[in-house]
């Protein structure tokens, strides 16, 4: 996931970078004054000491080393320090990228405990957070009346005291669920807990990820639940129908999903209490790019999905991608928020932001369409044999888009004429057009890309103002079916360094190989900003303001000389999501260039910005603590990002 460019002289984001930025494939919040918004995925805070007034005062308060450094020789694994902090019972937890959990003194960063759930390093090291639930019916100092929940890399559900990280004895087997799999892994960590667990009145959902393009045959993305008190399995739920009686079984052409595995959730799951429902984001199907053998819109995968928590029943679904052969994933937690209509009612919504960029909105109780959604005509020629599009896909009508639609020889982009004639030329040989052109042996452009536009940091929503704020990567990538016979490969992986991505997925006729959309000279073919970060005003559907997200600075080999005119804000490539607060400010890590920023939620402006140890993509998190407000982020890079690696957990207040 990343590539290399340089540019008159200016070494710009690697090719790992660029990759990262184009494949990179959920967020949550956590806040002590606000713990509704850690289920409802808005990552808000109420919070207002730190404002706009005064954050130009911040400064480091503590920085804490989990220890957890990726090694800089040997084989690279998929590392990545994601976590978002989270304020439970006075501990800050910090879950490391072996999904150790770490308890912190908010105020000071000192360590008090650690709960380690033993897992084996393979396949991703990553933890994306972990869930609280307090046992109402617990008498008072009972022990794990308090209590997370944390899914692992072993596929186990597991359970500790919120206070001192001691395993809930009397949660499954000491402590510890080990959940089955739909069928035998072909290897350690082909499925693991993923995502965050969702807790819904008392019991506990939870997600996985699915090794993307390892075989067709891949195991099943199901959610499976349990009582949270005992660990009881209770329910399960498949995103790819099995059952022909199920309704959504008629949307796939054999009558069945049999065959094929993946619609898994990987993104985190966002709860309503009261209306007892779970929202899960699906992914597509296997494989990501091929679907001759499973014809249909293949429902309910690449959907919003909600379910009744108590019974696993399903309450209501929308699919955003038929028949998905674009990797386009619903992939980030959906924001829950109060909608007023046009009538004056205000409604319980939720709000989903895809990698396509299209933002939709739902009454989360009934899954009526609260921004009208048309089917509209795709293209469909270059697609190969046997290959049964999709004619059409749903827009939400009048709703700005956070992404490129589609990509051209006119869209060619250069840092002089020359690059932008070689871009141009490189593009023409490609097969391009709008969003959704197929995938094809001549390798067609995607804008957006398989990473999005947005991606699993999703967004944050102020509640006051109705502004919902979102990171894109912008850079568009170039995906190629490769018949199988023509490739000699024996891994199901292939990555070279400055060259493009090899996925043999075992059952598949072709080899998907997908690359960044690059010129000669190694700069993007596409005009920057590469990332950006958007302000949506919702009701009023306007985008109120855009800027590029991330500097090229730091990536230089050299700095340039003040008097060389070069404005180096052209965005990067990045991972993670932004935090609102009411003072105010949208906090983000997310870009390679190692910084945090904050910027006025009103106009896009930076009004302070922080250098980190390593690049911040995660999610930032804001608590009070001894009546001060901090700003914590995870700043430990992610190693297929070719990005700047390490173990910070790094927290800023406002000076004295």
């Amino acid at each position: 996931m990343t590539r290399g460019e340089r540019l008159m002289g200016i070494r710009l984001p690697t090719y790992r970078q660029l990759l990262a930025l184009a494949l990179a494939g959920a967020a949550f919040c956590a806040t002590a004054a606000d713990p509704e918004s850690h289920q409802m995925g808005t990552k808000y805070s109420p919070l207002t000491q730190i404002n706009r007034g005064n954050v130009a005062g911040l400064e480091k308060a503590w920085e804490y080393h989990t220890g957890e450094v990726p090694p800089k020789n040997g084989p690279q694994a998929l590392i990545a320090f994601e976590d978002q902090p989270t304020l439970v019972d006075g501990n800050l937890l910090v879950c490391t990228t072996t999904r150790r959990v770490i308890a912190l003194d908010p105020a000071t960063g000192k360590q008090r405990w650690i709960y380690d759930p033993k897992d084996p390093k393979v396949g991703m090291q990553k933890c994306r957070g972990i869930s609280h639930w307090v046992d109402e019916q617990a008498p008072e100092g009972t022990h794990c009346k308090s209590r997370i929940f944390l899914g692992t890399t072993s596929y186990r559900l597991v359970a500790f005291d919120a206070r001192d990280g001691k395993a809930c004895q009397g949660f499954g087997d000491k402590g510890s669920v080990k959940m089955p799999t739909s069928k035998p892994e072909i290897f350690a960590g082909e499925v693991v807990a993923g995502s965050k667990p969702a807790v819904v009145n008392g019991v506990v959902v939870v997600g996985s990820a699915v090794a993307d393009n390892q075989r067709v045959d891949a195991p099943s993305g199901r959610v499976l639940a349990y009582d949270a008190r005992t660990g009881k399995f209770l329910w399960e739920f498949d995103p790819l129908p099995r059952d022909p009686g199920d309704p959504a079984a008629r949307t796939w052409e054999k009558g069945t999903a049999e065959g094929y595995g993946a619609g898994n959730v990987w993104a985190n799951m966002a709860v309503d209490q009261k209306l007892d429902l779970v929202y899960l984001p699906t992914t597509s199907p296997s494989g990501d790019f091929y679907g001759a053998g499973r014809a249909g819109d293949n429902r309910y995968s690449s959907s919003i999905v909600a379910l009744h928590g108590k019974t696993g029943k399903l309450a209501w679904h929308f699919q955003f991608v038929h028949h998905n052969v674009f990797d386009y994933d619903t992939p980030s937690e959906p924001l829950l928020i109060d909608w007023r209509k046009a009538d004056g009612t205000v409604v319980p919504a939720l709000v989903q932001n895809n990698k396509t960029g299209l933002i939709f909105v739902f009454d989360r109780a009934t899954g009526e369409p609260l921004v009208p959604i048309e089917e509209r005509k795709v293209p469909s020629a270059g697609a190969v044999a046997g290959e049964k599009l999709s004619p059409t896909q749903p827009f939400p009508v009048g709703m700005p888009m956070l992404a490129q639609h589609g990509f051209s020889p006119d869209d060619a982009w250069g840092f002089s004429f020359i690059d932008r004639w070689l871009c141009k030329r490189k593009i023409e040989s490609f097969h391009y057009g709008p969003a959704f052109t197929p995938p094809s042996l001549k390798g067609t452009i995607f804008s957006p890309s398989v990473g999005g536009g947005p991606n699993w940091g999703g967004g944050a929503y102020d509640p006051a103002s109705g502004i919902m704020v979102v990171p894109s990567n912008r850079v568009p990538v170039v995906m190629r079916l490769i018949p199988a016979t023509e490739v000699k490969t024996d891994k199901a992986m292939k990555v070279e360094l400055g060259g493009p991505m090899q996925f043999a997925a075992k059952g598949s006729p072709y080899v998907y190989e997908v690359q960044p959309l690059l010129g000669p000279a190694g700069s993007p073919c596409s005009a920057p900003p590469w990332a950006a970060l958007t302000a949506v005003d919702l009701a009023k559907k306007k985008i109120l303001w855009e800027v590029p997200l991330g500097s090229i600075e730091k990536l230089m080999p050299f700095k340039l000389p003040s008097w060389i005119p070069f404005d180096t804000n052209l965005g990067t490539p990045g991972a993670g999501g932004p935090l609102v607060t009411a003072g105010g400010l949208v906090f983000i890590g997310y870009t390679l260039d190692d910084t945090l920023r904050a910027f006025d939620l009103k106009t896009g402006n930076v009004l302070w910005k922080a250098d980190l140890p390593a690049a911040g993509t995660a999610v930032p998190v804001t608590y009070e603590a001894g009546g001060r407000q901090y700003v914590v982020i995870a700043a430990g890079g992610h190693t297929m990002y070719g990005s700047t690696t390490g173990d910070s957990v790094v927290a800023y207040r406002l000076k004295r």
